[in-house]
């Protein structure tokens, strides 16, 4: 790993050029955060649940399309005349001919106007819902697994502009999708590639970072993912309709791909070249950052070496690339451990936001102010990290989150109905908070404690588990609060086994990553041995010897 070091620096070091590179990797996040905020809308529930059919109408309300044809279909209550919810009132005589939009969208609509075929996703049919939420998290999961150890082997920027150009594919097709199935096929390859390229993103950004700014760039990219899942419901309030916003989203991506498909906006990361014994591509890029920075690669001075020499002797003991495979984590003593505790905190900290937002729902019980709460408080818990997780370590930090998200689960478990209205809603918007928290900082984390060879994104795991807050009111949901309440917990204890990584540089091998052993958690003077009774220093025993007493 020094030796890697030493020709990152003789490189310029963290100079302009990759700054530079770092700050435009955030550009590809608005995007992608976009296309990922998308299942929120695309699942959930519109004010009109069901489609009215005209025929039932009286003759001269036959005519009328779009709201006006809506608002004639709901019945009206009590003197006031006031209108209600359509699943609510309905007799089971008059859902019979109802079906639902085309798909469940807060902007799709109800009129039949959409193009395409329509699919029934109620009553019978309600399950289709909750299989395409499913396989939208296994597609994420396949692709954090799969491209993960496409990133390993094939490198960054090889899984990143290959997962774009399936990404700007199966957008288009998802737009033009003619059968539910063939949506739901579309829905798991659509996940697992936009996995692929956050992944791929993330790790080139972090590898391109000194350890000192590794922090404020993942920031960075956790408030631009924010600002396009801001950007989401304006967007889908002007197309008015889930294809055009999904090829919109298609259209994107394939943006993204004409410009970051170019080497020199995304060239591929040096420390995976180095780490995989790649000498003569790694040579290219860091000849290319050294000049952008000012530094002449073939200048030496008296305390370093230039970045020729410094390529000559890697060049010269691993003259052959080497890959490593999953298997090998197997063979490590704590690489392995670390992985798994990170993966399972940011599993913990994905899923049991469903707790807070089942409790939140009564509080704020519309769509869009919960929606656009959350992407606040993701942003806010990127801004708490960026202010204590370089100044307390990300041990601290994330024991403090875990610990902050179990303790207002648990209190949410046990009194939510004996609380008052105000509580409530404090805990749920804490435990939301926290859990932002622990999700990203364990991404982090997770990156930081493995090997550059094997970086799996184990982290990235725990945010798959995002799409099980979107299960309310199913059955079964209340044994999924103890578990992932419990859970909690249990990661509490976990958190303590990890090694602190703040300031240190990325493993470049399993055996660096092994060598990660854990820390003290808090500073403090280091402990001295005294003998009973006496103090630890004394004017009257200066120049005594232990054979004089």
């Amino acid at each position: 790993m020094e030796q890697e070091a030493r020709v990152l620096r003789a490189a310029g070091g963290f100079g302009r050029a990759r700054r530079l590179l770092a700050a435009a990797s955030w550009v590809p996040c608005i995007v992608l955060g976009l296309a990922l905020s998308s299942e929120a809308l695309l699942t959930a529930q519109p004010a009109h649940h069901c489609r009215p059919d005209p025929t039932l109408l009286p003759p001269p309300l036959r005519a009328l399309r779009g709201p006006a044809l809506l608002d004639a279909a709901i019945p009206r209550l009590g003197p006031t005349r006031a209108t209600a919810e359509a699943l609510g009132v309905l007799s089971p005589s008059s859902l019979a001919p109802l079906t639902r939009a085309p798909r469940p969208s807060s902007w799709a609509s109800c009129s039949g106007a959409a193009a395409g075929p329509t699919w029934n996703l109620v009553c019978g049919d309600g399950w289709k819902v909750p299989l395409e939420q499913a396989s939208h998290l296994l597609g994420w999961l396949l692709g954090c697994v799969v491209l993960g150890a496409g990133c390993d082997r094939f490198g960054r920027r090889a899984v990143f502009v290959a997962s774009l150009v399936l990404t700007t594919g199966l957008g288009a097709s998802e737009a033009l999708a003619a059968s539910f199935p063939t949506l739901l096929v579309l829905r798991l390859l659509h996940g697992g590639t936009l996995a692929g390229a956050l992944l791929a993103l993330y790790l080139a950004r972090l590898e391109l970072c000194d350890p000192p700014h590794r922090l404020v760039f993942s920031v960075g990219a956790g408030l631009f993912s924010v600002a396009g899942t801001l950007l989401l419901p304006g967007l889908a309030a002007l197309v008015q309709d889930w294809r055009l916003l999904q090829g919109l989203g298609a259209l994107m991506s394939g943006l993204l791909l004409l410009f970051w498909g170019f080497p020199a906006l995304f060239p591929e990361s040096p420390c995976w070249l180095l780490a995989t014994g790649q000498v003569a591509q790694a040579r290219k890029v860091l000849w290319r950052f050294a000049e952008a920075s000012g530094v002449d690669p073939e200048d030496s001075s008296l305390e370093e070496n230039s970045l020729a020499t410094e390529l000559a002797m890697l060049s010269a003991g691993s003259p052959q690339p080497r890959y490593h495979s999953l298997l090998g984590l197997l063979r490590t003593r704590v690489t392995w451990r670390n992985g798994l505790i990170l993966g399972f905190s940011s599993l913990v900290g994905g899923g049991i936001r469903a707790n807070f937002r089942r409790s939140l729902a009564p509080q704020v019980p519309a769509f869009y102010l919960p929606y656009f709460l959350e992407a606040g408080l993701e942003a806010a818990a990127l801004v708490f990290l960026l202010l204590t997780a370089d100044r307390c370590g990300r041990r601290l930090v994330l024991l403090l989150g875990t610990m902050a998200t179990g303790l207002a689960s648990l209190l949410l478990l046990a009194g939510a109905q004996y609380l008052p209205g105000w509580t409530v809603l404090f805990l749920s918007v804490l435990g939301l908070l926290a859990s932002r928290a622990v999700s990203a900082l364990s991404s982090l984390f997770a990156a930081e404690v493995f090997p550059t060879v094997i970086r799996l994104g184990a982290g990235f795991l725990g945010q798959a588990a995002s799409p099980l807050d979107t299960l309310h009111g199913r059955r079964g949901f209340f044994l999924q609060q103890v578990v992932f309440a419990s859970l909690a917990v249990l990661t509490l204890l976990c958190v303590l086994l990890l090694p602190e990584s703040r300031s240190r540089g990325l493993p470049q091998s399993l055996q660096d990553a092994d060598h990660l052993y854990r820390s003290p958690l808090l500073r403090g003077c280091p402990r001295q041995d005294h003998l009973p009774l006496l103090p630890p220093s004394d004017s009257c025993w200066a120049g005594h010897t232990p054979e004089q007493h």
